[in-house]
């Protein structure tokens, strides 16, 4: 059993360890884009890289209330763990089940149904419009498939375990390597192999993860546990919602960026869509803290230690601020090179994709330490059971995003859009980290 206990013990040891693993399956998880681009802008030209771009803004909604939800329940699991309270456990792994799988069915109808209205509103580029249609149809078929792997890793997050979701990752990416050679280049089906590919490598780590559950009694509902209960799941919804509705926010101010970005046509929307592919590279630390900044501080505040939440919360702001300095350097120095993985074209089409996604890049690395900062303080403030604040730090997201993205170009034209993620980053930061420190403080 990989379960850890993070009541005790040295708290920046306990985070950066727990960490660890879930950085190295980041990466993995990352291959699964990454590796979707690179073939498919390499092989298929920067037509198909833009219709993927395009897909970018709606995928990642459709993602990000996903995790939200799920991680939200997990809340309830790492308190219940750090009470060692198993009954409560086990109810709360019932009740969630249950309810992500009445969601995955809503989300799949949902989603499904936005395509078309969502592209429209975008102004996707018509001769880019039916490859990105055929990859989201594609991609929202296996919604279920996304949920189920997601319920399962937070819930094994929850209890300490963060080595397990990185072994499926790297399974699963590994497999996607392999499928998307032999979908796209060998079997020629396109953008939508990608797709194909993608969905069947996540189906593999869901298999993986829920295996290895079942060797786990701690995280077995009983037949009870699955009758739902109104109080514990508005309790789990309270929870789940926030967080969702925080990442669906933040998501509507991508599109609107989208939006702009579509009318600067298909060359800027390659360089952009490249740049972003390499955004999961910058955010791979700083998830990885998040996810063990709300497991530490939700079991720590399950077994009643607010000084370990404390410590814990400045020893999490030094290792985001030291990682995401060196990260920063590293992609200024690599940026080129590697965002050329995923251009292809005519000499004057890279050259311009290649100066566009390059610029944007080096402007992320140099403010990186502001978003591993907003991923600490919101992670911590999720983990003490508030997930209201950093819903409105979600606000204040999409409100410098959106707002900078429509005013900036006014004077700096297509460059003002550079700085909108940034000053984004910013806004979230200004409201939670005062929250943070004001929650903390209320229970000294």
């Amino acid at each position: 059993m990989n379960a850890t206990d993070m009541t005790k013990g040295k708290p920046m040891k306990l985070l950066f360890l727990f960490s660890l693993p879930l950085m190295f399956g980041n990466v993995f998880q990352q291959l699964y884009t990454v590796v979707d681009t690179m073939i498919v802008g390499q092989t298929l030209g920067v037509s198909a890289l833009a219709a993927l771009g395009a897909a970018e803004s709606l995928g990642w909604m459709s993602l990000g209330s996903i995790q939200g939800l799920t991680q939200g329940f997990s809340i309830r699991m790492a308190q219940q763990f750090g009470a060692k309270d198993e009954d409560g456990l086990h109810q709360a792994v019932g009740h969630s089940i249950v309810l992500s799988a009445l969601l995955a069915v809503l989300l799949t109808i949902v989603f499904q149904a936005a395509v078309r209205p969502v592209l429209a509103i975008l102004q996707t580029p018509e001769d880019i419009k039916p490859d990105t249609i055929l990859y989201l149809r594609i991609l929202f078929s296996g919604i279920p498939i996304v949920v189920a792997y997601n319920l399962l890793a937070s819930m094994l997050r929850a209890i300490g375990d963060s080595k397990t979701p990185l072994i499926a990752t790297a399974i699963a990416a590994a497999s996607n390597i392999v499928l998307d050679l032999l979908f796209v280049c060998v079997f020629g089906w396109g953008i939508a192999g990608a797709a194909e590919a993608t969905l069947i490598a996540q189906f593999i780590s869901v298999v993986y993860c829920f295996f290895t559950i079942r060797k786990l009694t701690l995280l077995h509902p009983r037949r009870k546990d699955l009758r739902l209960e109104v109080e514990l799941s508005g309790q789990l919804m309270l929870l789940g919602l926030p967080m969702a509705f925080q990442n669906f926010i933040i998501a509507i101010g991508s599109m609107i960026v989208q939006r702009l970005i579509n009318s600067f046509g298909v060359i800027f929307i390659a360089g952009f869509t490249a740049t972003n592919k390499l955004y999961g590279v910058l955010e791979i630390a700083a998830t990885s803290y998040g996810f063990a900044m709300v497991t530490y501080t939700g079991q720590n505040l399950g077994a009643n230690q607010p000084k370990r939440i404390r410590e814990g919360l400045k020893a999490g702001v030094i290792i985001a601020l030291i990682t995401s300095t060196v990260l920063g350097a590293i992609l200024i120095l690599l940026g080129k090179p590697l965002l050329s993985l995923f251009i292809s074209g005519t000499e004057e089409e890279i050259s311009q994709t290649l100066a566009i996604a390059y610029h944007y890049l080096s402007i992320m690395s140099v403010c990186l330490p502001i978003l591993y900062v907003l991923y600490v303080f919101r992670s911590t403030l999720q983990g003490l059971g508030d997930t209201v604040s950093p819903m409105l730090s979600g606000v204040a997201e999409f409100a410098m995003r959106t707002g900078c993205v429509l005013l900036l170009p006014l004077w700096l034209g297509a460059e003002g859009i550079f700085y909108a993620e940034v000053l984004a980053w910013t806004g979230a930061d200004l409201v939670l980290i005062p929250s943070c420190i004001w929650a903390l403080k209320k229970d000294q």
